[in-house]
């Protein structure tokens, strides 16, 4: 543990030199001599590209900086270089500080903008993380300069606090320097503008407490800076989703990352009306009406592309919670290859969208990616030669290759009704966001009957149970058996984190718990667990793979569907021709070292 800093006490006078940091990492083996060498010849050179990257000519590189835009490969890590926090992490080490990987969702931003101010925190390239308060509470803030004595002399006469530095990559702390103090004064600026709003912001409580003031209004300048930041916050995050919740005293802004909830933000209660209002302008919703549930959606520009977020609205008892849910043209529409298939159910899902004609179903709940599973066939299988139509409700993401139908319920457009008229509209593929009734059953199968491709999505448990629940919604079994060309149940699992995963061994006990035999993997069985770090935010965590069950409609289980067989029958007859449960096909990924097992439990029931 860091130790803290008083202004009497000095550690050795090193300056924080190019020539003392790669000493530093050749004697921690991540560089050997002539790669430093190579880059001290260069030094200039490194720094003119990272001041044109920066645009700033005034601004001036660091040794860290210097190293790592070298990007030189580590020793024994394949595709990983030596980037920024490998060097400050080596170079805490040897200067006797700690070292701190900032986590942008955990910052005190109270703390930091009431620590120093915005131009001495980007001056002297600092942030303070935690503590303060006094004597008695020490303050670690992250550096970016181990050797600044002056720099903690100063802060220790400033805050009266021992200090304790951490150091940090230089990109981190001024990153974070940018949102907290960016953040921080724009809702300042909105606060400060309109300070007589009132606490009871549209919720229960204004039936027994008045407003004193008017409300936020969406256009102003500091709340359109605030939504921006919020959105451009989630992508720097790879949220999914923002929640924007309002409570007694306070709005809480919380994101989804790998399927879990974290909290980033609480906002003044004031500003969750504007903030609301701001969404619902910009997502073409009707900022007046707040009783009613509404749903809406925004395009923005990312880096050079364009990203969808649906926006939905739900009045609580606290006022409007809303919901944005972010479809990224490269998360949601990929190669089939990078879906998380094994080479064997690869080919078995390639070999269905080959047909000219049948039906693909893929089941799961909610959440388990089965929009991003049809989006990637669809892509694989667009072109100028075929006609692809899909009907949605909704529409998660607009992809220009396809011809895509909103469902509308209220003018009668429903997925029955506009199937019906899909097929007059030439199509080759079809895809139906879901099969939910009878004649939308009977369509889709009578389309994949009469020469088109037909891909769509039940709410089933397992693959074989897409079969009852068709026949229970009248679905005549020799139809069935003559359209079906298979059945993808699917699961998305959290992958263990790169940066901390360690070997662990099961226990008897979980390898029972599991239900499902541990596969003889050629290279050996590896299993992992992440510890938490700061990159997963102490989850263990990092993405998401897909597991599949596929049932694939070989002319043995097809005869059986048409013989009316019942569930167990058809498992037992595809387990037989190599078909995997959603447990076994989680067990491999966990053999394999991809996944950990709490998640396989947590995400898979047994069969």
């Amino acid at each position: 543990m860091a130790t803290a800093v008083a202004p009497a006490e000095r550690r050795r006078a090193n300056e924080f030199t190019l020539a003392w940091l790669l000493d530093v990492l050749v004697k921690a083996q991540l560089l050997v001599k002539s790669q430093a060498q190579d880059i001290a010849a260069k030094e200039a050179q490194a720094k003119a590209r990272i001041l044109k990257q920066l645009g700033d000519p005034n601004y001036v590189p660091s040794p860290v900086e210097v190293v790592a835009a070298f990007q030189v490969p580590l020793p024994g890590r394949q595709g990983e270089v030596l980037d920024q926090d490998r060097v400050s992490e080596a170079a805490a080490q040897a200067s006797g500080l700690g070292y701190r990987k900032i986590d942008p969702l955990k910052l005190d931003m109270n703390l930091a903008a009431r620590t120093v101010s915005r131009p001495f925190a980007q001056k002297h390239c600092i942030l303070a993380l935690e503590g303060g308060g006094g004597p008695a509470s020490p303050l670690t803030v992250a550096v970016a300069n181990p050797f600044d004595h002056e720099l903690f002399d100063n802060l220790f006469r400033l805050t009266s606090s021992p200090i304790i530095p951490v150091l940090s990559a230089r990109s981190d702390i001024l990153k974070g320097v940018a949102d907290v103090y960016g953040f921080k004064r724009t809702l300042q600026a909105a606060v400060s503008e309109h300070s007589e709003t009132g606490a009871g912001i549209g919720n229960f409580e204004q039936l027994v407490q008045l407003s004193t003031g008017r409300e936020l209004d969406a256009s102003d300048r500091p709340v359109i800076q605030a939504v921006d930041h919020l959105m451009r916050y989630a992508f720097d995050n790879r949220a999914s989703d923002i929640h924007i919740e309002a409570k007694r005293e306070k709005c809480t802004v919380r994101l989804r990352i790998d399927g879990v909830l974290h909290t980033a933000y609480q906002l003044p209660p004031q500003l969750h009306l504007p903030v609301v209002a701001r969404i619902k302008t910009i997502s073409r919703l009707d900022i007046s009406e707040k009783r009613k549930p509404q749903d809406g959606r925004i395009k923005v520009d990312r880096e050079g592309r364009e990203v969808e977020i649906r926006v939905s609205t739900l009045p609580t008892a606290f006022g409007e919670k809303v919901v944005m849910r972010i479809f990224d043209p490269e998360t949601l529409v990929v190669d089939i290859a990078q879906l998380g298939f094994d080479p064997d159910e690869k080919h078995v899902f390639e070999s269905w969208i080959a047909e000219p004609h049948g039906l693909i179903l893929v089941t799961g709940p909610t959440g388990s990616g089965k929009t991003t599973t049809l989006y990637s066939a669809l892509k694989a299988l667009a072109g100028p030669d075929v006609n692809v139509t899909t009907i949605e409700d909704p529409i998660e993401m607009v992809w220009e290759p396809f011809n895509q139908v909103q469902v509308q319920p209220k003018i009668g457009l429903d997925f029955a009704s506009a199937l019906r008229h899909i097929l007059r509209q030439d199509p080759d593929i079809i895809m139906v966001g879901e099969i939910r009734d009878p004649e939308t059953a009977e369509n889709a199968i009578q389309s994949a009957l009469t020469g088109h491709l037909v891909l769509s999505t039940l709410h089933t448990n397992d693959s074989t149970g897409a079969v009852g629940r068709l026949e229970d919604l009248q679905v005549p079994p020799f139809l069935l058996s003559s359209s079906l060309l298979g059945v993808m149940a699917q699961r998305l699992l959290r992958k263990n984190c790169g940066a901390c995963a360690q070997p662990t061994a099961l226990t008897p006990e979980q390898v029972a718990a599991l239900g499902a035999p541990v596969p003889l993997l050629p290279g050996g069985v590896q299993f992992k667990k992440g510890a938490g770090c700061v990159k997963c935010r102490g989850t263990g965590y990092y993405g998401r793979t897909a597991v599949f069950e596929i049932f694939n409609a070989t002319p043995e289980i097809r005869d059986l569907i048409a013989r009316k067989s019942s569930v167990d029958v058809l498992t037992a007859a595809a387990r037989s021709q190599g078909m995997r449960t959603l447990r076994e096909a989680a067990v491999r990924k966990l053999a394999l070292g991809v996944t950990a097992f709490d998640e396989v439990l947590r995400m898979t029931s047994t069969h």
